[in-house]
């Protein structure tokens, strides 16, 4: 790809997941304030908030400590995940990558900064939602996750999951929606419908949309991957009982 291309694209992009979109109604919430403002129509209140903060926080511990995987000898840090623990949403990738690795928070690459402008997007503050991924350490390279590896790292996020049971799970990418949902249908049958992620035995079923992952957007740009994305979150959002945003320029 060309710089000229690239550097367009990257416009394009910032363009559609920001500035192109304005929520009906209120304004958008202050960047600033933290993840326990209270939002009510973007937060929900938990059963007991202080044992589900405590518990989220002895799971990062022992994210931290794990040594079951080979990849823990090769981590600079482990990325439990980070977020609101009264989140409605909860996106999950697949695995850390090099920028997650060192600093240990989920989604701070150029990935990530797609993923912010999206939830942006959506109306939301990211600190509101609460954001992780299948794999806790990165693989070497960035290799794909291996079947063991998956197997010792999903009851870390299972019980985030049941801990801060939100309205809705976004998969982003094949390896989440396949992990979570244990099929092997590519992302593209998956994508753009509601599945039921049961957290446990005799749980109520949580909503999970899949999409596109935004490493995959920055890879395979085109008005038609963006498109399919943002319906997808605009589901999420109607699902939710929210205003969706509207598109106010670059339609």
């Amino acid at each position: 790809m060309d710089r000229e291309k690239f550097i367009q694209q990257h416009i394009e992009m910032e363009n559609f997941f920001s500035g192109g979109f304005v929520p009906k109604g209120n304004p958008q919430p202050d960047s600033s304030l933290s993840e326990d403002i209270e939002t009510p129509s973007k937060l929900k209140q938990t059963a007991d908030e202080g044992k589900a903060k405590a518990e989220l926080e002895q799971i990062v511990k022992e994210a931290k400590d794990c040594r079951k995987c080979e990849i823990a000898l090769s981590r600079l840090n482990s990325v439990p995940g980070e977020g609101s623990h009264r989140a409605r949403i909860f996106f999950i990738g697949e695995a850390p990558g090099a920028d997650e690795d060192a600093l240990g928070r989920p989604f701070v690459g150029r990935a990530g900064q797609l993923l912010d402008k999206i939830i942006k997007a959506m109306g939301f503050e990211r600190a509101e939602v609460f954001i992780g991924n299948i794999l806790k350490c990165r693989p070497p390279e960035n290799r794909t996750p291996k079947a063991e590896e998956i197997i010792n790292c999903l009851p870390f996020l299972q019980r985030q999951i049941e801990l801060i049971n939100p309205d809705i799970i976004v998969a982003l990418g094949a390896y989440a929606a396949q992990g979570l949902l244990d099929t092997t249908k590519p992302i593209g049958q998956l994508r753009g419908q509601f599945f039921d992620y049961y957290p446990g035995l005799g749980k109520k079923p949580i909503k999970l949309m899949a999409t596109f992952h935004p490493a995959y957007l920055l890879r395979n740009y085109s008005p038609d991957n963006r498109r399919k994305v943002w319906e997808d979150m605009k589901k999420v959002v109607t699902e939710l009982g929210l205003p969706v945003p509207e598109q106010t320029k670059n339609d």
